[in-house]
C-alpha cells in the first residue's frame, strides 16, 4: 500500500519510464513433492494477494522486460518463458480504477487508467528458486495449486489461462525440463503429467509413449537403495529435447 506521498512519486516515475499502462502479469509453476505450485505476491499491509508483475520499460523489449521481472521474484537467470495471452477486456479496468482513487484525482493517478496485460507462464526448478518480494510487497511465497489464496484484479483468470495453456502445451511440446530434478524416475515424470492434466494416466502407455518421443536417456543403473526393484532413473536428451520444442511431439495426450 503507497502513502500519498510515495504513490506521487511513483507516478510521476512511472509516465516517465514506463509505456503507458502496459503491464506484465507472470505466472510461475514449479513442482515439488508431487505438487504443481505457483508463485505468489502478498502486497505490504494488505491482506491482498497477486500473480507477479511489472511494467515494461520505454526502453525495453517485452521479452526482456518478462525476463528481468522473473529474475527478480526468482533469482534466476535462465527461465523456460511463454507468452500466453493478451488480456485487455474493458471489464479488467474496473477493479484498477479503486486503487488509491481516494488520494490522487484519476488524470494523476497512474492505477486509474485502462491497463493491457501480456501473460507469460514460466517453469522453473522448484529447489533453485529464491523467492523475493518486490519493493512493494512483504511476502513471495510457494502455494499449492490446489490451495492458492484468494487473487485479486482479474489474477485467478490470468493463472487459469496460463494453466489451460500449458496443458494444451502437452498436446505438441515436451515439458519436464524446467520442472523435474536432473535425475528422475519414470513414476517422477508421470505424476508431474498427472498433476499438470489433472487426470490419471495409465503407467505402460505413458512410459512407453515418453521413451518414444527420445527426449530421454535411462541411466545403466537403477536408483541405489529403497525398494527391491528400484526405478531406473532417467534424464533429458537437452538437444533432442530442444528440437521437440521447435517441431512438435508427433501425439497428445
Amino acid at each position: 500500500m503507497f502513502t500519498k506521498e510515495e504513490l506521487i512519486e511513483f507516478c510521476e516515475t512511472a509516465r516517465s519510464s514506463y509505456l503507458d499502462h502496459i503491464s506484465i502479469d507472470c505466472v510461475v509453476f514449479g513442482f515439488h513433492e508431487g505438487q504443481l505450485k505457483v508463485l505468489s505476491l502478498k502486497v505490504k499491509n494488505e491482506e491482498s494477494w497477486y500473480l507477479p508483475g511489472g511494467f515494461v520499460q520505454t526502453d525495453e523489449p517485452i521479452e526482456m522486460a518478462a525476463n528481468r521481472i522473473l529474475k527478480e521474484r526468482t533469482g534466476l537467470d535462465e527461465i523456460f518463458l511463454q507468452q500466453f495471452h493478451v488480456f485487455g477486456d474493458p471489464e479488467r479496468a474496473r477493479p484498477h480504477h479503486d486503487l488509491y482513487k481516494d488520494m490522487l484525482p484519476p488524470d494523476e493517478n497512474w492505477f486509474s487508467m485502462r491497463f493491457l496485460t501480456i501473460g507469460y507462464y514460466a517453469l522453473v526448478d522448484f529447489v533453485h528458486v529464491n523467492p523475493t518480494p518486490d519493493a512493494h510487497s512483504e511476502s513471495c511465497t510457494w502455494y499449492d495449486l490446489t490451495d492458492l489464496p484468494d487473487l485479486k484484479l482479474d489474477h485467478a483468470r490470468i493463472l487459469m489461462r496460463a494453466l489451460d495453456t500449458l496443458r494444451l502445451q502437452l498436446n505438441y511440446q515436451p515439458i519436464g525440463y524446467n520442472l523435474m530434478p536432473k535425475e528422475f524416475t519414470m513414476p517422477e515424470l508421470q505424476k508431474l503429467y498427472e498433476t499438470i492434466l489433472d487426470k490419471k494416466l495409465d503407467r505402460r502407455n505413458f512410459q512407453r509413449r515418453m521413451l518414444g518421443f527420445g527426449i530421454l536417456n535411462r541411466s545403466e543403473q537403477p536408483r541405489k537403495g529403497g525398494a527391491h526393484k528400484a526405478p531406473y532413473l532417467y534424464s533429458f536428451d537437452l538437444k533432442n529435447y530442444q528440437d521437440a520444442l521447435k517441431e512438435g511431439l508427433k501425439s497428445g495426450w
